[in-house]
């Protein structure tokens, strides 16, 4: 316990480094880590005074990526709105269900075919469904299209891919977290998982005036003691409920993200959520052996290769619906393609209830490998769109080079 202080503050200066190099080479910081977190832990060398096994901060280190993971579901509370849902229009729903709904049985599908049991292939088909929100948000800022025709598209399903999410957790975590073993007991525990959540909805719908003036604080020092107190408070409470203190703090920023206070609240938790957030993915590397991730290879390449499949054919479906171009609508596949954050989290509900412990390696190369290739696609779709287009003569020639960037 003596050198706790200094094995932290070693791991964070990693974490530091890791990410400079991220940023000096323009790529998400999120495989950086989890690699990071993968090459030190107990196979680790001891050199000099660095001790980078990490044995005795092991379960701090663990402890503050788990305040990362409520950070990040929080604030992608803040960020979406019932609101926004009623207003989002025909297309984004339609363009939502088709990319949830083909990732999802796509998912199933496979997790059957290599003989996984039921509940871990639920797991597999959710990790599957849900993009990365904040590799794509990151890639359409640095390829500069924000203002595409497509990109309203492209955040609309995300939202709704979103909103997917929160009740995948919700069911999953009653029927892992529950306890139950009769079907009523499960029916009950995924009824109170589903009642939590539809609850804070209305509080998002109904709740704001009452909101409002409860957080009506002059101080910036008092108004986030006061909101961080609640976020932690939900969250261990909704634990005690048996629905994931994830899900807790997502519902949480759900029900603020209606009131006069959000942007406030935004600004005042972008720190925290990059710093937790990052010591989130090196903590969820750092529990990983590189010497077990051989027995999830193949299966973590094929989930790769069927995503890829699924998003290109659901961005296209989706984009045509809309009346995109074809360019556009293969932009939507490629663009939303990146896995990150949120296959970790739906992955850490299944590995928190003990399923079986290849879920660990087999959701950390899943999303390595779509962190890294994702954002490659998206920046090399004129070229992708021009070899598809020479095979299925989507466009003339003039109107090709038309609708070239």
């Amino acid at each position: 316990m003596d050198h706790m202080i200094f094995e932290v503050g070693t791991a964070l200066l990693l974490v530091a480094i890791a990410s400079v190099l991220a940023g000096k080479l323009k790529l998400s910081i999120i495989p950086f880590l989890i690699i990071l977190g993968m090459l030190v832990g107990p196979h680790a060398p001891t050199i000099g005074i660095f001790d980078f096994k990490f044995i005795e901060s092991q379960e701090i280190i663990g402890f503050l990526g788990r305040i990362g993971v409520l950070f990040l579901l929080f604030y992608l509370g803040l960020e979406f709105s019932v609101s926004k849902l009623i207003k989002s229009g025909r297309n984004i729903v339609f363009g939502g269900t088709i990319y949830v709904l083909m990732n999802f049985l796509i998912g199933l599908a496979y997790g059957f075919i290599v003989n996984f049991p039921l509940f871990e292939t639920l797991i597999i088909a959710g990790m599957l469904s849900v993009s990365s929100t904040a590799i794509v948000a990151k890639t359409l800022v640095e390829l500069r299209r924000t203002g595409n025709s497509e990109t309203e598209l492209i955040l609309g399903m995300i939202l709704f891919d979103d909103i997917f999410l929160a009740v995948f957790l919700s069911v999953m975590s009653g029927l892992l977290m529950g306890g139950a073993t009769s079907i009523g007991g499960v029916l009950l525990s995924v009824g109170i998982s589903i009642g939590y959540m539809l609850l804070f909805f209305v509080i998002a719908r109904k709740g704001p005036p009452i909101l409002n003036k409860l957080l009506n604080i002059t101080s910036n020092e008092i108004f986030i003691i006061v909101v961080f107190s609640a976020l932690f408070f939900i969250a261990g409470f909704s634990e005690k409920l048996h629905v994931a203190e994830a899900i807790g703090a997502l519902l949480f920023g759900l029900a603020l993200s209606e009131t006069e206070h959000s942007k406030r609240i935004e600004q005042l938790v972008v720190p925290f959520r990059d710093f937790f957030g990052a010591v989130f993915f090196f903590s969820f590397g750092l529990g990983i052996d590189p010497l077990t991730l051989g027995d999830a290879a193949w299966i973590a390449v094929g989930a790769v290769c069927l995503t890829i499949l699924a998003n290109v054919l659901s961005g296209m479906i989706a984009g045509r619906k809309a009346g995109l171009s074809h360019k556009a609508s293969l932009n939507i596949g490629l663009t939303i393609m990146a896995r990150g954050e949120f296959s970790i989290i739906v992955a850490n509900v299944g590995i928190a209830a003990g399923l079986m412990p290849k879920l660990k390696p087999f959701s950390a190369l899943y999303v390595l490998i779509l962190a890294i290739v994702g954002p490659m696609l998206a920046k090399e779709s004129k070229h992708i769109y021009s070899g598809l287009n020479k095979v299925f003569r989507w466009s003339k020639p003039k109107e090709k080079l038309k609708n070239m960037e």
